[in-house]
């Protein structure tokens, strides 16, 4: 995922009244000019992100020939000129060469070291007052933690203890210690339309609910080339960590073998964020067929059954194809669903619950001994893409039709599902592993599609 940068504050402008024999005054013409500044900025952060727009190379060189001894070392970088942008839409120009130290100077642990790039305004500086024209200009620092918004990465170096010389990489993919690293250097770029934040789940009763957290990593990576409007941000959560207004995810990936049992506070917890919008995907491995039952019996207890998308020819007599759900129609397409090992997966919805039958994430990326088809791999990652663009809408639109939190702590409780007695029975029963009997022979014909 790249760096998610904040959207503007909402903010009223004010703009200056002109009428004819207005006096200007030095602050009306500051003010005046102010406006159209911040109508700019407003408009890049919008629509932009920050990032570089041409030049400022970076590489190694020798102290500059007035540099007092003491200083003259092998830890000099020269930058280059050219143009960044930063976050609130200030251009960055670089007219000439920078000759810039490092300074920092690690004793028993490699520290990174990051050079970033900031715009300076030339009514924060001193000594300025009495000049007619002014110019904008920049600093450039190096620091110990990644840049903020308001700085734009030139480039970061993994400095040894007791450095003495930085080098250029060997290889540009793979920079070393004191090798100087351009690899996260951020580009300036339209901002995506939307953020989807991935959660895996972790279970502690079941070690592979984390096997595919590689093809979920690389998954995520590829997201922003496949569909430019959508970027990814991946992390990993437990159950209990749930909330309902507060947690950033807006799909919990869950997988594994062993069926799901979750606690009565987690099985609450799981409820109410879904109530909130927030989507469920379960990935069914050939493996799982006792969490695919599992599964089936919690949607059925919070209400919101599994029904197929596509049933299969032993129950399209009594359930119909359902063409115009939006997992088929956006972005991409799909009239057949992807196929893993030459057989296509099974998808089930009901609610905010979303169930695959066929392991679908182990062809969003590299897996090991399974080298499958680049088409494979392509059409598992387009109807990927087509998961989170329905779990962040569902979650999007579900939270504007609520009362922000920011109104104040009744109204987030007036907001909040409350943990009813009907609920409290389904956690409790559904903690203890009671399976519902009324779906069994659906459930059944579902395991037999794994």
């Amino acid at each position: 995922m790249t760096q998610s940068f904040p959207f503007p504050s909402i903010q009223v402008f004010e703009r200056l009244q002109v009428t004819d024999g207005l006096r200007i005054t030095a602050e009306r013409w500051r003010r005046a000019h102010d406006y159209h500044r911040q109508r700019q900025n407003l408009h890049y952060q919008a629509l932009h992100q920050p990032g570089l727009v041409s030049g400022l190379g970076v590489h190694p060189s020798l102290p500059p020939s007035e540099v007092p001894s003491k200083y003259r070392d092998g830890c000099w970088l020269q930058i280059q000129p050219g143009i960044a942008i930063d976050w609130a839409g200030n251009p960055i120009v670089v007219p000439e060469v920078i000759d810039f130290h490092i300074t920092t100077k690690p004793s028993l642990h490699p520290v990174m070291v990051y050079v970033v790039l900031s715009y300076v305004d030339p009514q924060d500086l001193k000594g300025l007052e009495s000049q007619e024209w002014v110019r904008e200009t920049f600093r450039i620092d190096e620091k110990n933690t990644p840049p903020t918004p308001t700085e734009v990465e030139l480039c970061r170096i993994h400095l040894a203890p007791n450095v003495s010389q930085l080098t250029l990489p060997e290889d540009v993919f793979a920079p070393g210690l004191n090798q100087i690293d351009l690899r996260d250097r951020p580009l300036a770029q339209l901002r995506p339309q939307r953020v989807v934040h991935m959660g895996e789940v972790i279970r502690s009763d079941d070690p592979t609910a984390t096997r595919r957290s590689p093809q979920l990593a690389q998954f995520a990576q590829s997201v922003p080339a496949l569909y430019p409007a959508m970027d990814v941000g991946f992390g990993r959560v437990g159950l209990l960590e749930l909330d309902a207004v507060d947690l950033p995810y807006d799909v919990l990936y869950l997988t594994g073998e062993a069926p799901f049992f979750p606690s009565q506070a987690e099985a609450i917890a799981l409820k109410q964020y879904i109530d909130q919008g927030g989507v469920l995907l379960v990935d069914v491995p050939a493996s799982g067929a006792t969490l695919a039952r599992s599964i089936m019996d919690f949607a059925q207890f919070v209400g919101t059954p599994l029904t197929y998308l596509e049933p299969p020819p032993q129950l399209r007599a009594v359930e119909s194809p359902n063409h115009q759900h939006p997992l088929r129609l956006e972005p991409f397409v799909f009239a057949q669903f992807p196929q893993i090992a030459s057989k296509p997966v099974q998808v089930l919805v009901g609610g905010g619950i979303v169930m695959v039958l066929g392991d679908l994430a182990s062809a969003w990326g590299l897996t090991e001994g399974c080298l499958l088809p680049r088409e494979t791999l392509r059409s598992a990652q387009e109807f990927g893409i087509n998961l989170l663009n329905f779990a962040h809408k569902r979650r999007n639109w579900t939270q504007l039709l609520q009362t922000p939190p920011s109104y104040g702590v009744q109204s987030r409780q007036a907001n909040a599902q409350p943990a009813t007695t009907s609920t409290l029975g389904m956690a409790t029963s559904f903690a203890a592993g009671q399976a519902s009997n009324s779906r069994s022979e659906q459930i059944e014909q579902v395991l037999g599609q794994i």
